[in-house]
């Protein structure tokens, strides 16, 4: 465990032998260390598979060993040799399961059977798939309106799943998808289409090796996606300056170890990363980036007067921009003291930043959840994209916006069609294509899902992938919501915490993961593809031989529920199934963009989905890029709690043996914690005080003032390098804190980064 005085035992850098150490373990916690080991050679490489681990891109000519930690983890993750039969059910009830913790139910192994909630027993019992077809088929027919079912998809699920999936659902007549990117980036995709026209970012992973500056701004790839530090360390040695703006100082954007490079390893060296850290308050991101853009436009101002040439780039914004003076006049009516206040900087260091910016001239902006989980989340993303702006970092090799996303085909799945708030022009052309109408109604997110179960309004749940129950804000709530449905449907590779709160049909339906072969009845090998985060599209096929016979692919789940629900007499649902290069041939026939899909995507690496605004050609109404004159918020949560002795900004996030909702070892060797989850990180002064206070131990209580009580029991302090006022601590065990009524303006993402609590002494077993 980590000490409980002084600061926690970390590594010195991220990556490293801890890494390789750690490959090793989770090798060999699996029971299948050769298969394991095996399947790491085929890992994002052309003759193999789609690392489950991250969104991050893959390089031109990636090496037999271009994976990462996070990969080791997700590959073993999935391919052990445990197993969750329909004995283990017959030996638990729910009820009981519902005490084992996250990492307990998931190290049970693989899911074996479809099975059916049985309420007298309270267990699950085995159902052929034909069964379970049927009756969720026949309750899906027997709901007064097809809004009253909801279409949940995790990013895991490859591009031909969520085509086929929301092709169903919109046969079936709703547009209810709530999304895990309604969690994470929807701020990035709302901010940029406005910006930019397109809600992806605009550079590909060589941009990377050409950058001069990269501004990294609340991520921490040292756990979230450690193949990018590769890219970040080499981007480093060649001199680029890298800006890391981080309420929490994370090891692996301090220094990199790579595990890959023989010489390194023998030596214990490591490399830095960020040439300058800087650490404002959470949710202070954007007075940072608007205290830059201040400093550029005053030192231009200056350039001018003094007969020298502007800084910025005049020709850019000439012709390619729109709502620049506004912008401008925005940041000067913007006082320091707002900036400073808010920011939690001061002026040298923002005025360090400046300096880099004005001095690169190739400038890559990229962030992640730290950013998107606020309630100005989509002004931050569109202040970022301004500064970008200025100097013309749009459009151009070694330049661009680069939100990067967590799960690896988060970004496909939207691309493809799993979107509440579809376009007239997609619905058009799947109306065309396959001669049904397309419901036009606008429908459900993830906290709109929520709240319509929970109020009663939708009656069926169907989750394609993911841990619902676990992802989500306000727990208790969010079982509630569950639990009252008429159905509930979950395709799953293991079982998790969603599947124990079943609706009054519940059925838990195992998958074939993405490590595995996946034959159709003539003994053809299906691919698959999936979309990083720099819009590369490519294939996956799976070497490893399914964890049970009775496992389907989520594909041919899809096409038996909905061929039980809609039938086949439009859409040849079995037919897709049967042959990938189908729902594919539908997908170009559909969608921009993938024209010859099947031809491109066996090449190596695939093919990068056009993308225009990396073109300078902004399909916005302007027909520009369009500045953002937002205003900073009035009150960040930050200033809020600074007025009260004991309320503190919560944020959540993961530790380093952990994937989103999925725990795969109780370690987190990057700050210091082992063998335990239930810890609560503060500033070393803070954390001294709340001790003098409190004691060791303390309860997490929920701030929010709607009448709701909330409250995480029995967690140890431990001190880390993060602002006062702050606090930090691992989900899904603190979502318990986060309301469901507090949320993105624009985008309805859960504020999980800025949640005021308290903190209460823990009583006394």
């Amino acid at each position: 465990m980590a000490q409980s005085d002084g600061a926690p035992k970390r590594s010195s850098a991220a990556g490293g032998w801890g890494a390789l150490k750690s490959c090793g373990k989770h090798l060999l916690g699996s029971r299948a260390p050769l298969s394991g080991a095996r399947a790491l050679l085929k890992a994002n490489q052309p003759d193999g598979f789609d690392c489950p681990g991250c969104a991050w891109g893959d390089p031109e000519h990636g090496s037999s060993f271009e994976f990462c930690e996070n990969g080791v983890k997700a590959v073993s993750w999935e391919a052990t040799d445990k197993r969750t039969p329909p004995s283990f059910f017959a030996r638990h009830t729910l009820t009981e399961l519902r005490g084992w913790s996250d990492y307990a139910l998931e190290g049970e192994g693989r899911l074996t059977h479809p099975m059916r909630y049985d309420a007298a027993s309270d267990r699950y019992l085995p159902v052929s798939w034909d069964e379970a077809f049927a009756e969720i088929g026949a309750t899906l027919r027997g709901l007064d309106h097809p809004d009253q079912a909801e279409f949940y998809t995790s990013g895991r699920a490859s591009n031909e799943a969520a085509y086929l999936y929301q092709l169903f659902a919109r046969a079936y007549g709703t547009n209810n998808f709530p999304d895990c990117s309604n969690m994470c980036h929807e701020a990035s995709g709302v901010a940029l289409i406005d910006a930019i026209g397109i809600g992806k970012g605009t550079v590909l992973l060589e941009d990377f090796e050409k950058a001069d500056a990269i501004f990294c701004v609340g991520q921490n790839p040292g756990t979230n996606h450690p193949r990018m530090l590769g890219d970040l360390r080499r981007a480093a040695e060649r001199g680029a300056q890298i800006v890391v703006l981080n309420p929490v100082r994370e090891r692996g954007l301090e220094r990199f170890a790579d595990p890959q490079n023989t010489v390194e390893m023998l030596r214990g060296s490591s490399q830095p990363i960020a040439s300058h850290y800087l650490q404002p308050r959470s949710g202070g991101d954007m007075a940072a980036f608007r205290g830059i853009a201040k400093i550029v436009f005053a030192r231009d101002a200056e350039a001018i007067a003094a007969g020298r040439p502007s800084l910025l780039d005049r020709a850019f914004l000439e012709h390619h921009t729109a709502g620049l003076d506004a912008y401008r006049a925005a940041v000067e009516a913007t006082s320091w003291d707002a900036i400073l206040d808010q920011s939690g900087l001061t002026y040298d260091d923002i005025a360090a930043m400046a300096d880099v910016y004005l001095g690169a001239q190739r400038v890559i902006a990229t962030w992640a959840m730290g950013v998107t989980q606020h309630r100005h989340s989509v002004a931050t993303v569109r202040e970022i994209a301004n500064l970008l702006f200025l100097r013309g970092h749009i459009g151009r090799p070694g330049a661009g916006l680069c939100p990067v996303r967590g799960h690896s085909n988060v970004q496909g799945d939207r691309t493809v069609g799993i979107n509440e708030r579809p376009s007239a022009a997609f619905l058009d052309s799947l109306e065309r294509h396959f001669g049904l109408a397309m419901p036009r109604k606008h429908g459900h997110n993830v906290l709109a899902a929520i709240r319509a179960m929970r109020d009663g309004t939708s009656k069926a749940f169907i989750g394609l992938g993911g841990n619902f129950l676990r992802a989500t804000p306000d727990t208790p709530v969010v079982a509630q919501a569950l639990a009252s449905c008429r159905l509930t449907v979950h395709i799953a590779t293991k079982l998790n915490h969603a599947h124990l709160v079943p609706g009054a049909i519940g059925y838990l339906l195992p998958c074939m993961g993405r490590t595995e072969i996946d034959r159709n009845a003539a003994g053809k090998t299906q691919i698959v593809t999936v979309e990083d985060s720099m819009s590369m599209v490519h294939g996956s096929g799976g070497i490893n031989k399914p964890a049970s016979k009775e496992l389907r692919s989520e594909i041919a789940i899809i096409a038996g529920i909905a061929q039980a629900t809609v039938g086949s007499a439009a859409i040849d649902w079995a037919g897709l199934a049967a042959d990938y290069d189908r729902i594919r041939e539908a997908i170009a026939a559909t969608i921009p963009g993938f024209s010859e899909y099947n031809t491109r995507v066996r090449k190596p690496r695939g093919f990068m989905l056009r993308n225009l605004a990396a073109e300078r050609v902004f399909e916005t109404a302007s027909g520009r890029a369009n500045f953002s004159a937002d205003a900073l918020p009035a009150e960040t949560e930050h200033q809020v709690a600074k007025k009260s002795r004991n309320t503190f900004v919560l944020q959540t996030f993961r530790s380093h043996d952990q994937y989103n909702t999925t725990i795969y070892g109780l370690d987190d060797r990057y700050r210091g914690v082992y063998g335990e989850r239930k810890v609560l990180f503060a500033h070393p002064d803070d954390l001294a005080e709340i001790r003098d206070r409190l004691g060791e131990r303390v309860d997490i209580v929920g701030l929010h003032a709607d009448g709701v009580t909330r409250r995480a029991e029995d967690f140890r302090l431990v001190p880390f390098d993060m602002p006062r006022g702050a606090v930090a601590g691992y989900y899904p065990e603190l979502n318990v804190l986060v309301p469901l009524s507090t949320f993105g303006e624009k985008s309805d993402t859960p504020t999980s980064k800025s949640v005021l609590v308290s903190l209460e002494a823990r009583a006394a077993a």
